[in-house]
């Protein structure tokens, strides 16, 4: 057993060099691993899925190994207590965790270690309890960026068409924390308050949406140190987007890797930024990259610290509506799964996300306003002075709590870490005290069809609470309440489907806002609404594409070919873009919206079906089972 393993030996620094073949799909290299025997052993093991094992030795000299179970075990005979080695070369194919895709015509290389997966491409340690030093060299390409954890410290350029970048730690890490990305990248550097070189990476021809895109991070850096009290633990700060990650953003050490959906213009900014991922995935440089849970039932001490550490470094940005507002959109998500009978307690691990995420962010929330800033703050700190670089349980944060409050928290645990339900009308109450902006959004209900709707929507200063009248009654929708913000204009695009000609200049002027969701919803919704006047429409955003996922674009196209007096001639043109954003070399939710539409206009031809087979190996399973569902129903269709 993996926790067993940790009890008899202690594994410190792995020392990699990875040369990675893209055509082939093919990771090799050598390993150098370095421990100290803390109690008897016959034998240690290092986690390495389907991968084949040559030239082990222990000590220098020839090893009595075995490989089986995706572990490669060797055997211990009449070590030294400390500094012994390991050292062996392997090869392997990985099926998860390492991504060979192309981008365009160029490579786009990452990985992707949450959970256990990193031992598919590089020989390591699944027990997130085993932390080790994590040095890496990795030969790629001429022409591509080589990024991996740490510091660069040596570029070796004489290998061939190949050259090679050597990254070093200089404090342990778990395994599912070890990262690659290459890729065709220009960066841009600045420096925290503090002193921490902080890169910031973007593909050359989005040089135009950097300052978007990684907007406020500088200033949320800044603030997670002071406000943490403990300072960021590693030599430097990384961030990289790639192409069709698996998720948001994932925290590996020094090193964050996030969607390139992200990457946004000013305009995109408003929709859709960068802003509450980008402060959550540095929040976990502290919380699970220095102090790691133990096992899954204490994984809300990595994501509900994140989580509201995020929450708070948008605070900062912000202000303290925003912070309110989204605490208390977390607790109604919480009360909702509950009512759904699907809440469990935060030590359950197989709790869903909205459980680790929003209801740990609730706890710490909850546990300052009862102990204080002053006792609150000062056990984060101690917490991570004492656990830096190991690993934690809930027990080992709550006891720094109590011992600097003088107060037993076994009633608060129960309430708002153990048991199933969360306590909704509690966190209400709470946050009641502290915001009169969430007094004010909740006294709004029109779906009772009160007589003060069309006071709350003329007067009211929150944006929110106006969003919340326009959702309920859109009807109440008139000539002043377009001059609103881009939130409240957002919320008429969105409600308000069928426009009546008294308010159709207005609504025209919302094609014009700086809102990509907006100009979606307005062109669909006039286009719809006066059919005469649909070229109109079209000519206006015919040069606006949205999105990474183009779903300005994509709705225009779609427009256009069911507009037969508008441009005619151009319709075979029209369709055959349409379908090329169907091919493997766009990303995955560009291509699941063409899929869409295509299959609304009875268009999916010959190469949208094959396409569609492609997508079935997709290495997304969101975009995989999306194909086999779409290509049975085509095949299969309903009578």
């Amino acid at each position: 057993m993996s926790a067993q393993q940790t009890e008899y030996v202690d594994f410190t620094s792995l020392d990699a060099r990875v040369i990675l073949v893209p055509d082939s799909s093919r990771v090799s290299g050598k390993i150098s691993l370095f421990f100290d025997i803390l109690e008897p052993i016959d034998s240690v093991y290092i986690d390495a899925k389907n991968m084949i094992i040559r030239d082990v030795k222990l000590n220098d000299s020839q090893a009595d190994f075995s490989y089986h179970n995706n572990k490669l075990w060797v055997v211990i005979k009449d070590l030294k207590d400390k500094n012994n080695n390991i050292t062996f070369n392997y090869k392997s194919h990985p099926k998860k965790a390492l991504y060979f895709l192309k981008r365009k015509e160029d490579w786009n290389i990452w990985t992707q270690g949450q959970g256990k997966y990193t031992s598919n491409w590089l020989p390591s340690f699944d027990d997130v309890n085993e932390k080790l030093v994590f040095n890496i060299s990795v030969a790629f390409e001429h022409g591509y960026e080589l990024l991996s954890n740490g510091e660069l410290i040596y570029t070796e350029e004489r290998l061939g068409k190949y050259y090679m970048n050597t990254y070093t730690m200089s404090k342990p890490m778990s395994s599912y924390l070890v990262a690659l990305a290459i890729g065709k990248y220009d960066v841009k550097k600045e420096l925290s308050k503090s002193g921490v070189p902080i890169e910031l990476y973007y593909y050359p021809e989005d040089s135009a949406k950097v300052e978007s895109t990684y907007r406020y991070t500088k200033q949320m850096f800044d603030f997670l140190e002071e406000e943490i009290g403990f300072p960021y633990p590693w030599q430097n700060y990384k961030q990289v987007p790639v192409h069709d990650f698996l998720y948001a953003g994932m925290e590996n050490t020094s090193l964050t890797i996030f969607s390139d959906a992200f990457m946004v213009d000013d305009i995109g900014f408003n929709d859709k930024n960068y802003v509450n991922v980008n402060a959550h995935e540095l929040a976990h440089q502290w919380f699970g990259d220095l102090v790691t849970a133990t096992s899954g039932e204490h994984h809300w001490l990595q994501e509900g610290f994140a989580t509201y550490y995020a929450l708070l470094a948008e605070k900062e940005v912000f202000g303290e509506d925003c912070f309110y507002f989204k605490l208390y959109q977390n607790a109604q998500d919480l009360a909702r799964q509950d009512q759904a009978g699907n809440g469990t307690s935060l030590l359950n691990p197989k709790s869903s996300s909205l459980t680790f995420y929003q209801r740990g962010a609730w706890v710490l929330y909850a546990l300052r306003q009862y102990v204080g800033d002053v006792v609150f703050k000062k056990a984060v700190k101690v917490y991570l002075e004492k656990h830096q670089f190991s690993n934690v349980e809930t027990k080992d944060f709550i006891s720094e709590v109590e011992k600097l409050s003088g107060k037993s928290l076994q009633a608060f645990v129960k309430t708002w870490i153990a048991d199933k339900a969360f306590p909704f009308e509690a966190a209400v109450r709470t946050i009641y005290q502290q915001s009169e902006y969430i007094q004010e959004y909740t006294q709004v209900n029109c779906e009772a069809n009160s007589s003060k709707c069309a006071d709350y929507l003329k007067y009211y200063v929150s944006d929110d609470a106006k969003v919340k009248v326009i959702a309920q009654r859109p009807q109440l929708i008139n000539v002043t309440t377009f001059q609103n913000g881009l939130k409240v204009r957002q919320a008429i695009s969105t409600y308000l489907k069928y426009v009546p000609k008294n308010l159709k200049s207005e609504y025209e002027s919302l094609l014009d806002d700086k809102s990509y969701i907006t100009i979606e919803n307005a062109l669909y919704n006039l286009w719809t609404s006066f059919p005469t006047e649909r070229s109109k429409y079209l000519s206006k955003t015919r040069n606006i594409e949205g999105f990474s996922d183009k779903n300005v674009r994509l709705l225009w196209l779609v427009l256009h070919l069911n507009t037969p007096d508008y441009n005619s001639d151009a319709k075979s043109d029209i369709l055959a873009e349409l379908l090329d954003y169907t091919n493997d070399y766009h990303n995955a939710e560009l291509r699941m919206n063409a899929f869409r539409y295509l299959k609304l206009m009875n268009a999916c031809n010959d190469l949208c079906k094959s396409n569609l087979e492609l997508a079935k190996s997709h290495h997304n399973w969101r975009m995989t089972k999306f194909a086999k569902d779409m290509l049975n129903e085509l095949n299969n269709p309903k009578k």
